[in-house]
């Protein structure tokens, strides 16, 4: 069961995800990876445990206030670097991190590679990577409404969070299927599979339904619905504690 964290702010996003994809290490994993923006999206990902990809990161560091991070069960393809996500469009302009399943991820991947598309993983979440870009390549969309025209044509679950260079105050998450939650802070916010990664930076948060997608910048959020209808939610407040 995948878990994933995001984070847009002020401090560095490397540490915060490597700590908040610590405390999603309960649902089990087989690889962790972190994708950062800072001028450009920088990735770092590693099969194994998140201690490993920490290592990693002390050894080749990233430096950004924007990010995202991935703790990887394998259902498309084996465990390795190369599947570990985050995942990135051909250009490398933006990244996506994924839990859930694309059932029609076959057709998706066989059109995109008949278009000149290039797949260098096994899973199911670079074909989707690769379907949002197509959208936003042909339709000039901003990269917000290419998401969510891609994910309509798309079957299974899902709830991913993305990234881009080209807007560097900016997370996209959206959900069908697999929870996403977003944690509100002063000046930054999150995103994550539950609350745990959450609660030691904040207690106001906000959750997505089934068929919703969020753009969360630094100073606040929006919520829609697949659609393309806005969608008005409720802060709701965390009344656990980390322990």
């Amino acid at each position: 069961m995948c878990g994933i964290v995001g984070y847009i702010g002020t401090r560095q996003a490397s540490d915060l995800l490597v700590t908040g994809l610590k405390r999603l290490e309960y649902r089990g994993y087989d690889s962790a990876g972190v994708a950062v923006v800072n001028g450009s999206v920088s990735i770092r990902k590693k099969r194994g445990k998140v201690g490993e990809l920490a290592s990693a990161l002390e050894a080749s560091p990233v430096h950004g206030t924007l990010g995202i991070g991935h703790t990887r069960w394998a259902t498309h393809g084996a465990p390795n670097d190369v599947n570990a996500h985050p995942h990135t469009a051909p250009n490398g302009r933006f990244a996506r991190v994924h839990n859930g399943i694309i059932e029609n991820y076959g057709a998706i991947r066989k059109r995109l590679i008949a278009d000149g598309y290039t797949f260098h993983s096994d899973t199911d979440t670079e074909a989707l990577v690769h379907l949002i870009d197509d959208v936003q390549r042909k339709t000039r969309l901003s990269l917000a409404e290419a998401v969510r025209q891609a994910l309509t044509q798309v079957r299974g679950t899902y709830g991913i969070v993305v990234v881009s260079e080209d807007d560097p105050d900016m997370l996209i998450a959206a959900r069908l299927g697999s929870p996403r939650i977003l944690g509100l802070g002063e000046g930054e916010n999150f995103v994550a599979s539950d609350a745990s990664p959450l609660i030691e930076h904040t207690r106001h948060v906000v959750y997505l339904n089934d068929g919703e997608m969020a753009v969360v910048r630094r100073d606040g959020y929006e919520v829609f619905s697949i659609e393309g209808a806005p969608v008005a939610k409720e802060v709701h407040e965390l009344e656990w504690d980390l322990e």
